[in-house]
């Protein structure tokens, strides 16, 4: 009997000992409307989820797919601030890689020569570097742009590549570049808070050799307060293949998610509006 007690006890250590990625999002429910996050539909068989951290803050959350090397979404407040570009730093996430206890992103290099990782252990369970190096008509698309980021370390922490994924480039500077810039200003105003989760449907097809999956389409939600209330949502979806994005009501673009994932979508608290 107390032989079990011991090893309970050890389990319950080694779970308090886990970095934020293995605890759900318990550490960043922020970035969520009512601290929600979407139900278990979009949930992949091999999750991480991730508090999006770089030089000691959290910036936003995302849930990444550790077997087809993508995001399944990033949730975020929008908080569009001109501020200087933010120099590119692409970084990897150590905590996707399980039982490693370093909190904040990284670039693959510092994590090689300063944290003696190999690039085998971190190209394991996610996209690096050289995974989009020789994309041909592909972008990094990123769910949580830089440009929706309202300071120098939040912008720089979207430049992860826990934070993209193959997005078309046609897309990516077009239609898509489009609702990010000029659709989301003129649907946010009067808002005084607005959260956004957008993502990715996972796709049929592999990029970089089989291991990064090219989703078959991109989408975005949001909800907007007006001091604590939420007033009106709307939705956004695109074919990863199109130059055409299709703007929604929140109902709508649960459904068609519903639609795709075969299971009963719910992306925000009922409270906001779905029509």
């Amino acid at each position: 009997m107390l032989g079990l007690l011991l090893l309970q006890v050890l389990a319950s250590c080694l779970r308090l000992g886990h970095s934020e990625v293995e605890a759900s999002f318990a550490l960043c429910r922020e970035f969520f409307y009512d601290g929600i996050p979407p139900n278990n539909a979009l949930n992949p068989d091999n999750p991480a989820w991730i508090c999006q951290r770089f030089r000691n803050s959290s910036y936003y959350a995302t849930l990444y797919d550790r077997d087809r090397r993508i995001p399944v979404y990033s949730a975020y407040i929008y908080q569009p601030r001109t501020t200087e570009k933010p120099p590119e730093w692409w970084m990897v996430e150590p905590q996707v890689n399980k039982n490693v206890k370093l909190k904040d992103m990284e670039r693959e290099s510092d994590l090689i020569n300063k944290h003696m990782f190999t690039l085998a252990q971190i190209e394991e369970s996610q996209a690096v570097l050289h995974d989009y190096q020789e994309l041909k008509n592909l972008d990094r698309g990123q769910l949580n742009p830089s440009r929706h980021m309202g300071s120098q370390n939040s912008k720089m922490a979207t430049f992860t590549l826990t934070n993209v994924v193959p997005q078309d480039s046609s897309l990516n500077k077009g239609q898509w570049n489009i609702y990010e810039s000029k659709t989301m200003p003129q649907h946010t105003k009067g808002c005084t808070t607005t959260y956004v989760i957008t993502g990715a449907v996972p796709g049929k097809t592999y990029v970089s050799q089989e291991r990064v999956n090219k989703p078959s389409h991109i989408w975005s939600a949001a909800c907007c307060l007006v001091g604590t209330e939420p007033t009106s949502a709307w939705g956004a979806i695109a074919e990863n293949n199109k130059n055409e994005v299709k703007t929604i009501t929140l109902g709508e673009l649960e459904e068609r998610l519903t639609e795709l994932y075969g299971d009963t979508v719910t992306l925000f608290d009922k409270a906001c509006p779905r029509h």
